[in-house]
């Protein structure tokens, strides 16, 4: 396990600050991109479990957690905030992680730049997704994008979302509580992640696992088989929860991860 305090930081990028979090140690370099409504600290429990082999550095997306908000959300925007990361950090290589949304990111980023990526690991990232035009994240358009004056304040404007994203209510710079996120920049952020990846999935040729969860995930099965067959070096592994695999099956997770890293 990692005893390293976790060191939160923080770039600019054309005035707007992007945060991250590096857990530390003396491993090798694995940089973890979160989905959406999510943020970097959410894989402290990954980065413990990889320790002493690995260094999490876990940034906080645009939009999310303590980093500014963007003027897009674009496919180019995600991906270059990785770029500016790894130059930040001085890293020419590192392996990527991401799930869902930092799953997409991550082999995006693969894709345009090979030859950084020493290893891919893809949780819940599909190759082709919203092509129905239906936006699964609409909902997030109901929540309040106020603030409240407390955290169970807040709390309780959430009604019916609370058991779910009580995690993501965050203390502002000014004293009030709120989500760490905009509700309009998450729906279109989810908008724009939407569309037929597959030229991406299948542009870089390092070693990827592709991790699925079999109850209730996004990724089918299906899908999940063709981007196995599809991409060579791509190890399939399918654990027994849902869509947050890192979260609801930590010690699997880890154990999947860390049994491809020892592979590879």
């Amino acid at each position: 396990m990692n005893t390293d305090t976790p060191k939160r930081s923080a770039l600019t990028i054309n005035g707007r600050t992007l945060s991250f979090v590096d857990f530390g140690g003396p491993g090798l370099p694995l940089i973890a991109l979160h989905g959406h409504m999510s943020e970097g600290m959410s894989y402290a429990d990954l980065a413990g479990r990889l320790a002493p082999d690995w260094r999490l550095i876990a940034p906080d997306q645009r939009g999310h957690g303590a980093s500014d908000r963007a003027a897009d959300y674009s496919r180019e925007g995600y991906v270059a905030d990785v770029e500016a990361l790894m130059d930040h950090l001085d890293l020419e290589q590192a392996v990527l992680l991401g799930h869902s949304l930092g799953a997409i990111n991550a082999y995006q980023f693969a894709a345009r730049h090979p030859e950084r990526v020493t290893a891919l690991i893809n949780a819940e990232g599909c190759a082709e997704l919203g092509l129905d035009g239906t936006n699964p994240l609409a909902f997030v358009l109901n929540l309040p994008d106020a603030t409240a004056t407390s955290r169970e304040a807040f709390v309780v404007q959430l009604g019916p979302f609370a058991p779910y994203l009580e995690s993501a209510v965050h203390e502002r710079p000014d004293g009030t509580w709120g989500l760490h996120f905009h509700p309009q920049d998450i729906y279109d952020s989810e908008d724009q992640v939407h569309g037929d990846h597959w030229a991406d999935w299948t542009g870089s040729a390092c070693p990827a696992l592709l991790v699925r969860g079999t109850k209730g995930g996004v990724l089918s099965a299906e899908q999940a088989e063709q981007m196995t067959a599809r991409r060579p070096g791509t190890r399939l592994v399918e654990l027994e929860t849902d869509h947050f695999v890192y979260a609801n099956d930590p010690a699997g997770f880890a154990n999947a991860v860390r049994s491809f890293l020892t592979s590879v």
